[in-house]
């Protein structure tokens, strides 16, 4: 605990200094990743005139990662360079047709093909910028992100296809090179006066780091799968069978400052999610607010989980998990200070296929999830400051994760001390002739907190370590 108190100390530092802060990309936010504008133009007497007056967007990245682990143990870095084009047509009798795709470069990084000598255990961070399944593949890496067509009707639209989508429990998590995709059908209803409806269904999924569709079930168990309930390896890989997923959102703020969200996300036949949470900006003066927040999730198991064979379900049998938290915090135009807190009952273990998305909690930091566990106390602490032209952003997050001990089996899915985690991520937009370049730079430290037993499993890519990460993009 004495490196959680010293970086509360550390946060009153930076906010004395003024440092700016970056604004994460939310997870209820609407997917930007090309940065394209809508298409308002209308040609609804020529089908050419619809594709000659369509939108290209491109994106370019450059991206290092480095990842230093407890001495003995072995370090990694990486570099990845990529490109892709994105390109909607105009509305044609209110129809668009929409395609994107990207290639990614290995420039020079470490062998991912190699195992740590005294683990045995490979890269964990640094093949995620690349294909995860065939981690010494430096050519070809190249995915058909986008295809799909979209209706628009007034304020809504209907989109059938492959998309980018941001919600609860599926979304980008686009912290490597190119973010998660899904193909399905995805309803967005803005008819009602404050109130935003989602409805869809997913019937594949290309997760981030690889680089093709695959089925619903056949996406859960392409990364790490950690260990069953009863300490045997997870074997659900490859037998898992559902016909999709299907999605129930609706986001209300009709109360003035109140935010109020509900998700459901039914697996069929592994298991059933369904998330509540309400934010609250509290105004003190025209200039600042107190926030508050509260979250709940609760999950199910449907039928035997994913698979009749225990040890090959995904979600046990008859399991249940069950999560809260809650967010107190105050912002002003240039900085936002949040204390967050986040509680997994010793019930059972929180689950949701890492392929899929990010943790929604509070308490979420990049490069670690609380996914897989039980039994869990999570305390975060965030500051940001950006200044009013919007070009320098920072922030400071620290937080302590309590998790039930490395070889509660039944509640520790990957077996993974408690710890502490500092993240500092600067930000900069460039103008003028370099217009459209951004730059980020994610520092990021993790220190062990218990007992592990002397085994270096349970140390290798997990705690005492630091990741850092230097990304470079530009958007045209």
């Amino acid at each position: 605990m004495k490196y959680f108190f010293n970086s509360i100390l550390l946060i009153g530092i930076i906010c004395s200094s003024n440092n700016a802060v970056a604004q994460h990309h939310e997870i209820s936010e609407k997917p930007m990743v090309w940065k394209e504008r809508n298409n308002e133009k209308v040609y609804s007497t020529s089908i050419l005139n619809t594709f000659k007056n369509g939108n290209f967007n491109g994106h370019f990245r450059y991206f290092f990662m480095s990842t230093n682990n407890e001495s003995g143990l072995s370090d990694y870095y990486a570099n990845a360079l990529g490109g892709g084009v994105k390109f909607e047509t105009a509305k044609f009798h209110n129809f668009q047709f929409g395609v994107s795709g990207y290639y990614i470069f290995n420039i020079g990084s470490s062998d991912f093909s190699k195992k740590d000598p005294v683990t045995n255990l490979s890269n964990r961070y640094e093949v995620a910028l690349f294909d995860i399944q065939n981690p010494s593949s430096k050519d070809n890496l190249s995915r058909l992100e986008e295809l799909y067509l979209k209706y628009n009707f007034k304020n809504s639209n209907i989109t059938l296809g492959k998309q980018l989508l941001n919600t609860s429990f599926i979304n980008l998590q686009d912290g490597r090179m190119r973010p998660t995709v899904v193909d399905g059908i995805w309803i967005d209803f803005n008819e009602l006066k404050k109130t935003k409806i989602n409805l869809g269904y997913l019937y594949g999924i290309s997760p981030r780091s690889t680089m093709k569709y695959f089925d619903v079930g056949e996406s859960i168990g392409i990364y790490p799968s950690g260990i069953n309930p009863d300490g045997t390896k997870s074997n659900y890989a490859g037998n898992l069978n559902t016909s999709g997923i299907y999605i129930v959102g609706l986001q209300n703020e009709s109360i003035k400052n109140l935010k109020i969200l509900l998700w459901n996300q039914y697996a069929e036949d592994i298991f059933n999610s369904a998330l509540f949470q309400m934010d609250y900006k509290y105004d003190l003066n025209p200039n600042s607010k107190l926030l508050f927040g509260f979250q709940s999730i609760y999950q199910n198991a449907l039928n035997f989980g994913g698979n009749e064979d225990q040890s090959k379900t995904y979600f046990e049998k008859n399991g249940t998990s069950q999560t809260f938290g809650g967010r107190l915090g105050w912002q002003n135009k240039k900085i936002e200070f949040t204390l967050n807190y986040n509680r997994i009952t010793a019930k059972g273990r929180y689950l949701m296929p890492r392929e899929w998305g990010r943790d929604p909690f509070y308490t979420f930091m990049a490069r670690e999830r609380n996914e897989g566990f039980g039994d869990v106390h999570a305390l975060m602490t965030k500051i940001q400051y950006s200044n009013p032209k919007k070009r320098f952003k920072s922030q400071l997050a620290i937080g302590y994760f309590d998790l039930p001990d490395v070889k509660n089996v039944a509640l520790n899915k990957y077996g993974l001390p408690s710890y502490v985690q500092t993240n500092v991520d600067f930000r900069y937009q460039f103008q003028g002739m370099l217009k459209g370049f951004d730059a980020q730079l994610l520092y990021v430290h993790k220190f062990n907190e218990v007992e592990t037993y002397g085994n270096k499993n349970f140390i290798f890519n997990k705690t005492n370590m630091s990741n850092i990460n230097l990304i470079v993009n530009f958007n045209f």
